[in-house]
């Protein structure tokens, strides 16, 4: 029984409570040694009747050994890997070793959710994960991201973590110290004949730690005496070392070669143990003093701090010992990993031969998607080997695994040593990529593109190629910051690189020169090149996903949003069928700011939605603020001010720390639309002339909103103010050539021109929009041309085309456009009805990517892999949308206008 635990008791019941009932849910149990994290793990797995448990822990000496801790949680259902989708069974077999190597490491993640939703389908799940701070990174990241995408499949996730472990998102029990009370009774239930001085110094000295109240009556006064200045977990351990100096002197050893080993592989320790020439009778001393049990073929520590205690005590010498020791006990093949971490713990100077063992352990490790456990291998090799020019090869190579692993702060420290000592330029070369990588990434925008133009410069001419592909870089960086200056020069010192057709970069080249033309404002020149490379994407093969994002941006840029958002789908298609879950929100993004431009705002908000929940669960968080903003311009079309502002502001403030001008300039056109939508038409042209005037000057933005910006200013009766944006997107409209340009054009011009001029211009943005994809556009059009015909009193002609603004706007959920368009046909004699209710607006934007999915006839199994949920999640969607929907079978579905 424990004591003092009621309401964590109460908490970790509901959660099991829950999976029993068909839902799931995670908790993490959080607090320093020995508060009791471990027991209530027990408690849950003891007291629970309707749930499986499932034990996983975290080892701090596997913590380098990737999806060691996935493993041994999942040892139960590994059967069944065969019936997950295809991606998902190579990804988890490639994790554990047992196929080739998983290309993405979130997509394990997935996998190891579809692999408990496997399990649970016979019966509720309840998995334990103890001591969660020292797990695997890549197992930490798998359960992490699977923990954030249960929803309903009847299993509970309860992890035991101090501090160290981050798990951002997830729900939290924090464990604090018995009070007096339960301290004093679990005392008395332990050690029941203190004194009461005794008694008291203890109850002071623990806290309510339980373990402290369990080990501090066992020192000595003496030896507590002397140890009261230190740590409560420490001074545990040191009442835990001395418990272990009083044992036999080959017990001593035998806790000493247990505790350095990984896996508590009982024969594995007892054949280091014949090596020191002990046998197993060694054991007997330690289980019977309770530091260790043996069961199972596994050995394991009755605490953590055992294990730390029994490694600490022992002599330098007696380590060195034990873990040559270990490594002539793992001779396997399959154990070389292990076995160059103990050959590396052994040594006691530099060591080639060992040095290359950890280096093909790394690489083995990111072959798993292993990033964290490759760069600490590549680091301790680093440190073992002999010359410098190869020390400093692995540390960089130990950089660029660390910052894979997102860990930027030690991959800049890495890179930063290999750079002090190193002196090959390649070397130097691989290092400015990485430091640009990292300084871009922790929004230092400037020193990366001078990081990247000098790295570039360094090797111009050993390697063309390699300093052509940091110089893309270079341009791309400075595009982010909107400086025209820096992209020209990056980009000139690209065409001055002697490539060949054979390095593949041609159309980059060409690509990057016209981003300088662009900024420059010379865009007759700018957009061809973008154009042709627009042409050639659907060419290029797959598993290049990231070059077609790329060309992706530029049509963005030239105004080409149908083939736009063509590559957009392409690409994400790809990623779904191969589970690259790393590389989707980056297409999801590019996707939704498409579908946004296009008029699609419920499926950019849709698409978004999805983007930004799984940036989030990956850690990408620099993506959200793309999500966010595209959300926020839909917001303003809606007319859902708070939104719009919250969504905006954020955004905003992410671009203050992360100076990415692209993202801002989409969150400030939103309010400007917002503002214009409201009728607050000063605050809108004010908004749209300041950024038009600041830093996004020189980006695509003020092209785009200069539309909003005439009409703003025509509405306030100041046609003077509409001059320099009818001359900005009268430029590009006629370099891009687009039907809907034109069309949106002609209506700028059809504002300001005299009557009987702008019948004209009406007549033909009419005539170009036919021949457009723009429906919002089209609308606005129509909304605008039924106000000029009303106030030219031809009431029947402006009720047609306010009719089709009015419709068009309600599909769209445009507000106050609509609102707009109402109170036109009224005023022009209509009496105006709302049109019929909108099925697809009743649903949220993950319903109805389910909903629209069904409909198609595929199956929830299907639905959940390309979507990366669990059938029982997509199942619990579609019970949802059923009846908002007014249907009961899938085949109806088939029959639903879903936009």
């Amino acid at each position: 029984m424990l004591v003092g635990r009621e309401r964590e008791q109460a908490e970790i019941a509901a959660l099991v409570a829950r999976a029993a009932a068909g839902r799931s849910g995670s908790l993490i149990l959080r607090g320093e040694p020995g508060i009791g994290k471990s027991a209530l793990l027990e408690h849950a797995a003891r007291s629970a009747r309707d749930v499986r448990p499932l034990r996983g822990t975290g080892i701090e000496t596997e913590a380098e050994l990737p999806f060691a801790a996935l493993h041994l949680l999942l040892r139960p259902a590994l059967d069944r890997i065969g019936r997950l989708p295809a991606p998902q069974a190579r990804a988890l077999e490639g994790a554990f070793g047992l196929a080739a190597a998983p290309e993405d490491r979130f997509l394990i993640g997935l996998a190891a959710l579809s692999l408990l939703t496997e399990l649970a389908e016979d019966g509720p799940l309840l998995c334990l994960i103890d001591d969660a701070q020292w797990m695997d990174r890549p197992s930490a990241e798998a359960l992490l991201f699977a923990a954030r995408r249960l929803h309903s499949e009847g299993i509970a996730l309860l992890f035991a973590a101090r501090e160290a472990f981050p798990a951002h998102g997830l729900p939290e029990l924090r464990l604090e110290g018995l009070d007096r009370q339960a301290a004093g009774d679990l005392l008395r239930e332990r050690t029941p004949g203190l004194g009461p001085a005794v008694r008291d110094r203890i109850l002071a000295a623990s806290g309510g730690n339980p373990l402290a109240l369990i080990e501090l009556p066992r020192m000595s006064d003496a030896s507590q005496h002397t140890q009261e200045g230190l740590p409560l977990p420490r001074r545990i351990q040191e009442a835990y070392e001395a418990r272990i100096a009083v044992l036999p002197p080959g017990t001593q050893t035998m806790l000493l070669v247990a505790a350095l080993d990984d896996a508590g592989d009982l024969d594995v320790v007892l054949r280091a143990a014949g090596t020191l020439e002990l046998d197993a009778a060694a054991l007997g001393p330690a289980e019977r003093a309770g530091f260790v049990s043996a069961a199972g073929g596994r050995l394991t520590f009755g605490h953590p701090l055992m294990r730390t205690a029994a490694a600490r005590r022992a002599a330098y010498d007696e380590r060195l010992a034990a873990h040559r020791a270990l490594a002539a006990a793992l001779d396997d093949e399959q154990d070389a990993d292990r076995r160059a971490w103990h050959l590396a713990a052994a040594v006691t100077g530099r060591d080639e031969p060992i040095a290359a063992a950890l280096e093909q352990a790394a690489g083995r490790a990111r072959e798993r998607a292993g990033h964290a456990a490759a760069a600490a291998a590549l680091e301790r090799a680093a440190r073992l080997t002999p010359g410098l020019a190869e020390r400093a090869r692995r540390l960089a190579l130990a950089a660029e695994a660390a910052a894979d692993a997102g860990d930027l702060e030690h991959a800049q420290v890495l890179a930063e040593q290999a750079r002090r000592i190193g002196d090959d330029p390649l070397t130097a070369a691989r290092l400015a990529g990485l430091r640009g990588r990292i300084a871009f990434d922790r929004g230092a925008v400037h020193d990366a593109h001078r990081i990247l133009l000098d790295g570039a410069a360094s090797i111009a001419e050993l390697d063309h190629k390699g300093a052509a592909l940091l110089l893309l870089d270079a341009v791309r960086n400075a595009w982010y910051l909107s400086d025209p200056a820096a992209v020209a020069e990056s980009a000139a010192r690209l065409a001055a690189l002697p490539l060949t057709p054979q390095d593949g970069l041609d159309g980059f080249v060409g690509a990057a020169r016209a981003m300088a033309d662009f900024l420059a404002g010379d865009l007759d020149r700018a957009l061809p090149p973008f154009r042709e490379l627009i042409a050639v994407a659907a060419a290029i093969p797959s598993g290049l996903a990231a070059l077609r994002i790329s060309i992706c941006s530029l049509a963005g840029i030239s105004g080409d949003f149908d083939n736009g958002l063509a590559i957009a789908h392409s690409v994400i298609e790809e990623c779904r069928a191969g589970g690259v879950i790393g590389l989707l929100p980056l297409g999801q993004a590019v996707l939704a700011i498409h579908q946004m431009y296009l008029g699609r705002f419920r499926d950019a908000v849709t698409t978004a939605t999805e983007g930004r929940r799984l940036a989030g669960d990956i850690g990408q968080t620099h993506r959200i603020a793309h999500f966010e903003s595209v959300m926020a311009m839909v917001a303003a079309v809606e007319g859902r001010e708070q939104d719009c502002r919250e969504l905006a502001e954020r955004t905003i403030a992410h671009v203050s720390t992360h100076p990415v001008a692209t993202i801002v300039g989409w969150a400030e056109w939103a309010l400007g639309l917002l503002d214009l939508g409201q009728g607050r038409f000063e605050l809108a042209l004010e908004r749209f002339e300041a950024a038009a005037r600041g830093p996004l000057r020189h980006q695509i933005m003020p092209f785009y909103f200069a539309p909003d910006q005439i009409e703003a200013a025509v509405r306030l009766g100041l046609p003077d103010r509409a001059a320099q944006p009818l001359a900005r997107f009268a430029s590009w409209a006629t370099a891009a050539g687009h039907p809907w340009a034109r069309a949106v054009l002609h209506r700028c011009r059809a504002l300001l021109a005299p009557d009987d001029e702008a019948e004209g211009h009406w007549e033909r943005a009419a005539r170009a929009h036919a021949e457009a994809n723009r429906p919002f556009e089209r609308a606005r059009t129509d909304l605008l041309h039924g106000e000029w015909l009303r106030r030219a009193r031809r009431k029947s002609e402006s009720r047609t085309r306010l009719r089709a603004a009015l419709e068009t706007f309600e599909r769209a959920g445009a507000n106050p456009w609509a609102e707009r368009a109402r109170a036109e046909l009224r005023a022009a004699g209509e009496t105006v009805t709302r049109g019929a209710p909108d099925l697809a607006a009743s649903l949220s934007p993950q319903e109805l990517q389910v909903v629209r999915l069904a409909a198609t006839g595929i199956t929830n199994r299907e639905i959940a892999a390309q979507l990366f949920l669990s059938p029982k999640t997509v199942s619990h969607h579609l019970y949802r949308a059923f009846p908002k929907l007014g249907v009961t079978t899938r085949t109806e579905l088939a029959h639903l206008d879903l936009g």
